[in-house]
């Protein structure tokens, strides 16, 4: 695919997510419904979600997720700082690190 092709597709994802956000608390099932086709297009584009999308969908049922709202945010201290996001729909947790692991390399 080109480079213009795989622009395309982020703007696109960008606004779908967009789209979703703006719409979760009137309609949710739209909102999934514009996640499920910027996932598509991203998909069909071959292309990786970009992370700050890729964190607003659940790892694990694949649904929006919008903090506050439908899933949990907690920041644990415990082994290595990390932050804990707890979806609503399927109950399950995704652990995000706070450290990366070139910090931990140069410490």
């Amino acid at each position: 695919m080109d480079s213009d092709t795989k622009r395309l597709a982020l703007s696109r994802i960008q606004t779908l997510f967009n789209l979703a956000r703006e719409t979760y608390l009137e309609n949710p099932v739209l909102a999934q419904r514009y996640v499920d086709i910027a996932r598509r297009v991203a998909m069909a584009a071959r292309v990786r979600l970009p992370k700050e999308y890729r964190r607003q969908v659940c790892r694990y049922c694949k649904s929006f997720i919008l903090p506050g709202v439908n899933c949990r945010v907690r920041i644990k201290q415990k082994r290595e700082p990390h932050v804990v996001v707890t979806c609503f729909n399927c109950g399950k947790h995704m652990r995000i690190p706070l450290k990366s692991v070139k910090e931990k390399v140069r410490e």
